[in-house]
């Protein structure tokens, strides 16, 4: 599979100037994902999906491979004041979204814990619906106003410094995420004893930790769409 991991950059920078810079820059990601293969395996995946989740954890390299190959366009002051503009709105939105994905559970708790009729159980639902929709709804907003990157593409000095800018960026992200999804999991677990206790339910409320498992998942993906909309 290391073989297999090598020709997939080679096809990457297959269009690619050989170059000091871009031959460090290739062998960084690939000893990257080649590491992220190994630790994959180790706690237990297939090759098959060691490989696919390892080749995933690139991302999006257009924007490096483009400034690489050396098409940097002009940049404007007042585009990159838009752009920045709009990544310090894009962060907030994105918080946003993210609680409400995880206060998603709350109606449908709330009005179970309070009422025991079920002709009330369609109130829960519509308060769950309605979190998710409004979650959604500001993340497909938020991708849709983004404006152009003008410092997406930078000079073939600085390219160097711009990836492991990029690289740093996607560690971040990544622990942000186990953040997240640790303070979720923390509130599902303590919904879970608050509710059980005060209802009597536990046959019921163990659901909630297949939900956090949803929420996870969701949790990642917001993360990662934020990932290729930056």
């Amino acid at each position: 599979m290391e073989l297999k991991l090598r020709q997939h950059m080679d096809e990457l920078f297959s269009d690619v100037p050989t170059n000091r810079q871009s031959v460090e820059i290739k062998e960084e990601i690939l000893q990257n994902i080649t590491d992220k293969y190994h630790d994959l395996l180790s706690e237990g995946k297939s090759e098959e999906a060691a490989y696919n989740i390892a080749i995933a954890s690139i991302g999006d390299l257009d924007e490096l491979l483009e400034s690489l190959r050396g098409t940097n366009p002009p940049i404007n002051d007042a585009d990159v004041s838009a752009y920045q503009e709009w990544k310090k709105k894009s962060s907030v939105r994105t918080a946003i979204a993210v609680m409400l994905y995880i206060l998603s559970v709350v109606p449908p708790i709330i009005i179970d814990s309070l009422s025991h009729s079920e002709r009330y159980d369609s109130l829960g639902a519509v308060g769950f619906f309605l979190f998710i929709a409004a979650a959604t709804g500001i993340l497909v907003y938020n991708r849709n106003s983004k404006p152009l990157d003008p410092t997406a593409t930078i000079t073939d000095g600085s390219v160097a410094k711009d990836f492991k800018k990029w690289q740093e960026s996607k560690n971040n992200r990544e622990r942000a995420f186990k953040d997240v999804t640790r303070a979720a999991w923390g509130i599902i677990l303590v919904l879970y004893f608050v509710i059980s206790f005060a209802t009597g339910a536990w046959q019921i409320t163990w659901i909630l930790f297949l939900l956090g498992i949803a929420i996870k998942s969701i949790i990642r993906a917001i993360f990662t769409l934020n990932e290729r909309s930056e």
